[in-house]
C-alpha cells in the first residue's frame, strides 16, 4: 500500500485543502477579512498542510449568538432523540475513521494505531452518549411534610464551551461535546492551534447527520485562533461552564477568569504519573506497561508515565531489561510503522533537551536516548529519542512535569508506605499505577491511605483510560471528571423540586407561623 497515496486520499475524502474556513456555526461555515490565517505543519515531515483562517471578535460573537439561539431549540428536543441523532454522528466517524485517524497522526504526530485508536474512542463516547440519553436521572425523596413529595431534577446548563489540546485532537472534544449535548446544550469548540484541520475534519463529518435531522444552527459551533479565543470564553458570562484542557499554567488563567464570574470550569490539566513495581510485581507485564505508558504519544500523553518507582531488590534486573527494550525502539515518521513518532514541534525538542541538562545537573544519571534526530528520515527536526533517566529522590526537576519521552527511573527501599509517598510526592495527581500482585499492598494502594490521583490503576499502566470511567484528576491536575460515570451532571443544574399534593400549608422543621 503507497502511504503517500493514502494520506492524499484521506486528506481529500476529508476535505483538507490548501485553504480552510475557521469558523462554522455547525451547518455554515463563515468567512471573515480580518481572520488572520494559521498554518498548520505536520511535525511528521515539517510540511504545511493548510491554513486556517482564525476566528475574529465578530465570528465569535456571531457563533455565541448561534449557540445560545440553537440551545433554546435544542434542549427541547427530547433526550432519546438528542442521542438518536449522536448515534448517527458515531456512524459517520465510522465510515471516516481511517481518514480521520490518518489525519489525526499526520496532523498531530501520532502513530498511525493511536490516530486510530483516537476516532476510535470518539465512537465509543458516542455509544456512551446514547445509552445516556435515557438514563438522565434525578431521585425522589421522602418528604417529612404530609402530603408533600420531593424530587430532583437536571436541566442543560446552556452553551458550554469546550478547549482542547494538541496531543489528542479529537477525543477530548468528544467526551465533552457529545455528552454535553445529550444533556441538552450547544457546545462552543476552540481547537489547540496546532491541530485546527482536526477540527475542521470533525466539523464535516458531522455535518450531513446535522443536516438530515434539522440540528438547530449552532449547537455545534467550531472557532479557530489562538489563546486570546480561551480568554474570551473564559470571561464571557454566556458560557455557563468551560471545559479546558491543556496545561496546569493554562488551567490556572481560565479558571481564575471563570470564577471571577462565578463560572464553572472543568480543566483538565497536568499529569506526572507513577508506577510502582513492588517485590510482589509480575515483571514482564510491568515492563510492557512501562513502555507503552513512557513512549506512546511520544510522550505527548497527559498520563504519560513519566515516573517509576521500583523496590531495591528489583532495580538493577529490570533496569536492564528496560535499557534492552529501549534500544529496540524505532523512531521515525508515524505514519510508516515507527513505534516513536515526533514531537509537535521544535519548541517541545528544546523543552525536552533542557529538561534533560537539568536533571543532569541535578544528580540525575542519563542511561539512554535524550539526543534530537535529524537528517534524512527525520524532516521537520522534532524527532528525539526516549530518554530514562536514573533520578535521585530530592532532584526537584521530578515535581515538574516534561511533555516529552523522558522517564525517571526511582529506587525505593523500604515497604510500600515509602513507595506510595514518593508517588504522591508532586503537585500534579493524575494517574498512577501500580504492579504487584500481593493483595494487601494493593488495597494499601487504592485505601485512603494511597494513591491521590484521580485513576489508580492495578497491574495496567498509568495510561490508555477506557471511556466508561470518569477521566480525570486531582491537585494540580484541576479536579475535572469527564467521559463516562455520572460525569454527565458537570453539563447540567440540579434542581431540587417539593410538591404540596394536600390542602394544607405545613412547614419544614414543623415552624409554625400562624396568622
Amino acid at each position: 500500500m503507497n502511504k503517500t497515496n493514502e494520506l492524499a486520499d484521506a486528506l481529500g475524502q476529508l476535505g483538507i485543502e490548501k485553504q480552510h474556513m475557521g469558523t462554522s456555526t455547525g451547518l455554515k461555515w463563515w468567512e471573515y477579512d480580518n481572520g488572520k490565517p494559521i498554518s498548520s505543519y505536520s511535525p511528521v515531515n515539517g510540511e504545511a498542510i493548510a491554513n486556517v483562517s482564525t476566528t475574529p471578535i465578530e465570528g465569535y460573537e456571531h457563533v455565541v449568538a448561534k449557540a445560545h439561539e440553537g440551545f433554546k431549540e435544542w434542549r427541547q428536543i427530547p433526550a432519546p432523540h438528542r442521542g438518536e441523532i449522536i448515534r448517527q454522528i458515531g456512524n459517520q466517524l465510522r465510515a471516516h475513521k481511517r481518514q480521520l485517524g490518518i489525519l489525526v497522526s499526520y496532523e498531530m504526530g501520532k502513530v498511525l494505531e493511536e490516530g486510530l485508536g483516537e476516532v476510535q474512542e470518539m465512537i465509543d463516547i458516542c455509544d456512551f452518549a446514547t445509552g445516556l440519553s435515557r438514563q438522565l436521572y434525578g431521585l425522589t425523596m421522602t418528604s417529612e411534610r404530609a402530603n408533600h413529595r420531593m424530587m430532583e431534577q437536571w436541566h442543560p446548563l446552556g452553551p458550554v464551551a469546550v478547549i482542547t489540546a494538541f496531543n489528542f485532537p479529537v477525543a477530548v472534544y468528544a467526551w465533552n461535546a457529545f455528552v454535553a449535548a445529550v444533556c441538552g446544550n450547544s457546545v462552543v469548540w476552540k481547537p489547540s492551534e496546532k491541530t485546527p484541520l482536526c477540527a475542521v475534519a470533525v466539523q464535516r463529518i458531522m455535518a450531513p447527520v446535522l443536516q438530515a435531522n434539522q440540528v438547530p444552527e449552532g449547537v455545534f459551533g467550531l472557532i479557530n485562533g489562538g489563546s486570546q479565543l480561551g480568554s474570551w470564553m473564559a470571561e464571557d458570562r454566556r458560557f455557563p461552564l468551560v471545559s479546558a484542557t491543556g496545561s496546569v499554567r493554562m488551567g490556572r488563567s481560565v479558571g481564575s477568569a471563570v470564577a471571577a464570574r462565578l463560572g464553572r470550569s472543568l480543566l483538565e490539566l497536568g499529569g506526572n504519573n507513577a508506577l510502582i513495581i513492588t517485590p510482589q510485581a509480575d515483571l514482564d507485564l510491568a515492563l510492557r506497561a512501562v513502555v507503552f505508558g513512557a513512549v506512546g504519544t511520544a510522550g505527548q500523553r497527559c498520563t504519560t508515565t513519566r515516573r517509576v518507582i521500583v523496590h531495591d531488590s528489583l532495580f538493577d534486573s529490570f533496569k536492564k531489561k528496560l535499557l534492552g527494550i529501549y534500544a529496540q525502539l524505532t523512531v521515525g515518521n508515524p505514519l510508516k510503522g515507527h513505534l516513536v513518532g515526533p514531537l509537535i514541534d521544535k519548541s517541545a525538542v528544546e523543552h525536552f533537551t533542557k529538561a534533560i541538562e537539568r536533571a543532569k545537573s541535578e544528580g540525575g544519571v542519563l542511561l539512554c536516548g535524550g539526543k534530537a534526530l535529524e537528517g534524512p528520515g527525520f524532516e521537520g527536526g522534532c524527532y528525539v529519542v526516549p530518554a530514562i533517566v536514573e533520578a535521585k529522590t530530592h532532584m526537584p526537576i521530578l515535581r515538574e512535569e516534561t511533555f516529552a519521552p523522558l522517564l525517571y527511573l526511582i529506587r525505593y527501599q523500604h515497604g510500600i508506605e515509602e513507595a506510595i509517598a514518593l508517588q504522591n510526592d508532586v503537585p500534579q495527581g493524575l494517574s498512577s499505577a501500580i504492579f504487584s500482585n500481593h493483595v494487601r499492598e494493593v488495597e494499601h494502594f487504592l485505601s485512603v491511605q494511597g494513591s491521590d490521583c484521580g485513576i489508580a490503576n492495578v497491574n495496567i499502566g498509568t495510561s490508555g483510560a477506557e471511556i466508561g470511567g470518569a477521566f480525570g484528576g486531582e491537585k494540580d491536575t484541576g479536579g475535572g471528571r469527564e467521559s463516562g460515570s455520572d460525569s454527565w451532571k458537570a453539563y447540567m443544574r440540579r434542581q431540587t423540586n417539593t410538591v404540596n399534593y394536600g390542602q394544607t400549608l405545613p412547614l419544614a422543621q414543623g415552624i409554625r407561623f400562624d396568622f
